[in-house]
């Protein structure tokens, strides 16, 4: 913070703040990012930017503000003449454009367009109102008020519920690079999880030993239950127990190592459920047994979403978009994988296996075309979705 003495007088002070500028622009030219400069009249004229502390929570989907307030002292300008800008950290010193206003004119950006709007409560709110929350929205943003030579900022974290999962495709564990990690989630209704997020994860119980890649390009992965597989008996406590926790392996190379993924996703706009359709079904007619309820097969985020937010209990092994078979548990039993909840999986079966059952996920709005219960299936008995007979001559059959 730069304060100018008041026994200057205003061609001394523009003079000496000029000169500052000056000074710090081949510095900052080199980082591409702009100096935040005060210049302070005594005790007004300046702008004072204050965000919520801590974090904003929402979920995918939700309305959610982006608090930010500015205490702007000058007679000789108004509210008019301040710009307020929006941005999302996207990486330590790099920010992508959110919002801009200067006055009456605004302009959103990229994926914020139609989304993105002011608060407008009154004089000094620089609030954005997010709607349509996306799982890419979270992370932190920077709120800058900006008047000539005078601006100041503030930071933002928004926060999503939702749940992390582990992952790893059909060809095995550790055969993704940070890219192909990134697309795996994408493809299963996710993002890379945040350290944040995988540390609360952990604290909530998440017990995988396999490592995986995280957002910002580090290998992580949770223990609850310390063994000597997955990071040996550390640090022995009080009794001669051990500890867990988030065993790291630093940042690495994002384009030649593999590893896992761990990935994140929050609340469901639709709805998955179980479809027990009259034979079992290979993986190949899955998507037709779903289509037949107006839906499509779920995704591995979407049934975790389901089970983690829609409190989601089925004991039946089921057919899943990526190939894998998985069972979602909110109340264990001994029956059903064990005596701690979660998403059980038996792998990737083969495609040919025949399985009971499919688990299928409908987009809010979209019809059922089989209500109460009805499947489709071939009234003369003989084959069913994957079978030899043409899906044409299909008709109604009670499942």
């Amino acid at each position: 913070q730069v304060c100018a003495p008041a026994a200057l007088g205003p061609g001394m002070l523009w003079a000496a703040a000029w000169g500052l500028l000056l000074l710090i622009a081949p510095a900052e030219a080199q980082r591409g990012r702009k100096k935040v400069v005060h210049v302070l009249e005594g005790e007004s004229g300046s702008v004072v930017v204050q965000t919520a502390p801590g974090q904003v929570v929402s979920h995918r989907g939700g309305t959610i503000v982006l608090p930010c307030r500015y205490h702007y002292e000058a007679a000789a300008h108004g509210h008019d003449d301040v710009r307020l800008k929006w941005t999302k950290v996207v990486d330590p010193l790099a920010f992508a454009d959110v919002f801009v206003a200067l006055g009456p004119q605004h302009r959103a950006f990229g994926s914020y367009r139609g989304r993105a709007e002011l608060q407008g409560d009154g004089p000094g709110d620089a609030s954005l109102v997010l709607r349509n929350v996306t799982l890419q929205d979270y992370g932190r943003y920077e709120c800058e008020v900006t008047n000539e030579l005078e601006d100041d900022t503030g930071m933002v974290k928004l926060d999503l519920e939702g749940v992390v999962f582990p992952y790893h495709p059909r060809g095995g564990r550790y055969k993704l690079t940070f890219a192909e990690a990134q697309r795996a989630c994408a493809e299963q209704d996710g993002i890379l999880a945040s350290a944040e997020q995988l540390h609360a994860a952990w604290r909530e119980g998440l017990d995988w030993c396999n490592a995986g890649w995280l957002r910002d390009g580090s290998v992580q992965y949770p223990v609850s239950q310390p063994r000597e597989p997955c990071g040996g008996a550390v640090s022995p406590g009080a009794g001669g127990s051990t500890s867990g926790g988030v065993r790291n392996y630093g940042y690495r190379h994002n384009a030649e190592e593999r590893y896992d993924a761990f990935c994140f996703t929050s609340n469901l706009p639709g709805r998955v459920f179980f479809l027990k359709p009259l034979r079992p079904v290979p993986f190949a007619g899955a998507a037709r047994a779903c289509a037949a309820r107006g839906a499509a097969v779920a995704k591995v985020g979407q049934l975790f979403a389901a089970w983690k937010l829609q409190l989601l209990d089925r004991c039946t092994a089921g057919w899943l978009a990526d190939g894998s078979a998985r069972y979602p548990i909110v109340n264990p039993r001994a029956r059903c994988g064990g005596s701690r909840p979660g998403v059980r999986s038996l792998g990737f079966p083969d495609a040919a296996r025949r399985l009971f059952g499919v688990y299928c996920y409908r987009a809010p709005g979209a019809p059922d075309p089989a209500p109460g219960g009805w499947g489709w299936g071939w009234a003369g008995g003989g084959g069913w979705a994957g079978g030899a007979r043409d899906p044409a001559a299909w008709t109604p059959l009670r499942v």
